[in-house]
């Protein structure tokens, strides 16, 4: 098993996003913003894995050579349904990825992940993104990254915005050839399996639900 690749953001304009991400009185549309935002924020960061190769351009005064991106675009795998709201902004930016769906239930009881849906386009010999704006027992990642490998996916990256010390250990033992993105990694998880100080469930504020 390879050593788990995990880059940790820091940088003043993500932690000020953050700080309001995590605040309690952040309303609905707020916080999806902010969820975008933030998305594209790391997007900067884990799109240097992207493979580049050159071409010729001419501008209006001579022509020269300029460096862009080779090969088919990264496929995006959002869990759901947390992970939608990470879907639409990494679109604007890449607009011929594909868009696979994993559906992940957890067990309040066991924690573990329950599967209901999997829909996933051709992955084999592409850069797949899975995104989870949590990543707390690594229970439902770890599974989803399973079921990724199972339909030929081998070049993947997981973005998460908060993630837990428990994981991210977690994934090391699990998945360790992954490339791990988060903006920022937290204490713990409490009793019930949330992240300290975390922002509470992110499906819920970011949809309204209770």
């Amino acid at each position: 098993m390879n050593k788990l690749s995990t880059f940790i953001f820091d940088h003043p304009l993500l932690d000020d996003k953050l700080a309001r991400l995590r605040d309690r009185n952040t309303k609905v549309a707020e916080f999806r913003q902010l969820v975008e935002e933030i998305t594209v924020l790391m997007l900067y960061e884990v799109s240097q894995t992207l493979p580049c190769t050159t071409r010729e351009v001419e501008t209006p005064l001579m022509k020269t050579t300029c460096r862009v991106l080779a090969g088919p675009a990264p496929v995006l795998v959002p869990i759901l349904r947390a992970g939608l709201a990470m879907v639409d902004p990494l679109l604007k930016w890449l607009p011929d990825s594909p868009v696979g769906h994993v559906g992940l239930a957890r067990d309040h009881e066991t924690l573990e992940p329950i599967r209901y849906l999997v829909k996933l386009p051709p992955m084999a010999g592409r850069p797949v993104w899975v995104l989870d704006p949590m990543l707390a027992t690594g229970g439902s990642v770890s599974e989803a990254l399973s079921i990724l490998k199972e339909h030929g996916a081998d070049n993947i990256s997981l973005f998460s915005i908060i993630a837990a010390p428990e994981g991210v250990e977690r994934l090391k033992k699990t998945h360790g050839d992954v490339r791990l993105f988060i903006a920022k990694l937290d204490e713990r998880l409490n009793e019930k399996g949330y992240i300290l100080p975390g922002l509470g469930d992110a499906g819920d504020r970011l949809y309204g639900t209770e």
